[in-house]
């Protein structure tokens, strides 16, 4: 054996012996641990506060806003319903009975449901109407809506179709000439089959000169129709409840007014938000060119004004005041 090897040998069992004393086998050294691999953390687009670019086309288009009624709609109605068959109303020798929403089958007495819709009393006044243009019903003080349907419709409403020839799936039948009931001022000089009886919607007769919200077709296949009250919807009821009727669909109804153009209701807040992103105090035409107050939404300020509001002055100032 050579020097080297006899040194090398001896080395090996020099570090051996070390490494028993220092209790370091290497069986003992545990693995370093693998670095955690993280998923890449998606960065967040900066809201800059500047606006999009967007098309002027699709920016004017005529777009629709759903409503998106609350699910309990249609039980609510279905429930309105199944208590009319229980209940004697004011029709002529008979009561009126209807299946629920849900089934939308079985026979129906169309004869003793129509007699629901025209044979009512008023037992209610006409609203008061304070200094700021909202209206008061006694017997519902929270409801306080600041249109009166006269208003909306000479304004312009529904593209006039609103009062058309309706086929409801539900009764199966055709529903025509019920806005004659509505008081002869209402309709004075106007052009009946443009403003209320129109087979086709034109956007042109709105006010805002706009097409918004959904049909009444719509509103049926949804559930949202009570049909043994106002076959027609929301704005028949406002018309009647106007008139003087009171029936047991007037607390949902009032519900959906207020989760619409409440206090809190969507529609009045997104309006309301829109006139102090454009910078606009006053609702009044002060000549500013460059304050247009008709291109404030004009599909928001036509769905509120389906649903009996304007921006007022006092509601704005509150609004800027307190963004609320």
């Amino acid at each position: 054996m050579t020097t080297y090897e006899a040194r090398r040998l001896e080395n090996i069992k020099r570090n051996a012996a070390l490494i028993h004393d220092l209790e370091l086998e290497q069986h003992s050294i545990a693995p370093a641990p693998q670095p955690h691999k993280s998923r890449p953390v998606k960065r967040r687009k900066l809201e800059t506060g500047q606006a999009t670019r967007t098309s002027k086309r699709i920016a004017n288009a005529s777009t629709r806003p759903n409503y998106n009624e609350d699910a309990q709609d249609a039980r609510k109605i279905s429930v309105l319903q199944k208590g009319a068959t229980a209940r004697t109303r004011k029709a002529p020798e008979t009561q009126v009975k209807s299946p629920t929403p849900e089934s939308g089958k079985g026979k129906l007495d169309l004869d003793a449901i129509r007699a629901g819709w025209v044979c009512w009393t008023p037992t209610e006044p006409i609203p008061t109407q304070d200094e700021f243009g909202t209206y008061h019903f006694s017997s519902h003080p929270a409801f306080t809506p600041n249109k009166s349907p006269e208003e909306i419709i000479r304004e312009g409403c529904f593209g006039g179709s609103y009062w058309r020839p309706l086929y409801s799936k539900y009764l199966r039948t055709t529903v025509e000439g019920d806005w004659t009931e509505l008081p002869a001022q209402w309709s004075a000089n106007l052009d009946i089959e443009r403003y209320l009886t129109s087979s086709t919607y034109d956007p042109e007769v709105n006010k805002y000169g706009v097409a918004c919200g959904q049909s009444i077709e719509q509103w049926e296949d949804n559930g949202w129709i009570a049909h043994d009250y106002d076959v027609r919807g929301w704005f028949q009821w406002y018309c009647r409840f106007w008139m003087g009727r009171r029936c047991e669909d007037d607390e949902r109804q009032i519900s959906r007014w207020k989760k619409c153009v409440g206090e809190t209701g969507r529609w009045r807040r997104t309006l309301l938000k829109q006139y102090v992103q454009k910078g606009i105090r006053s609702v009044f035409d002060e000549g500013d060119e460059d304050q247009d107050r008709g291109d404030v939404s004009p599909v928001v300020s036509q769905t509120c004004l389906h649903w009996a509001y304007e921006v007022r002055q006092d509601a704005l100032d509150r609004y800027w005041a307190e963004g609320k």
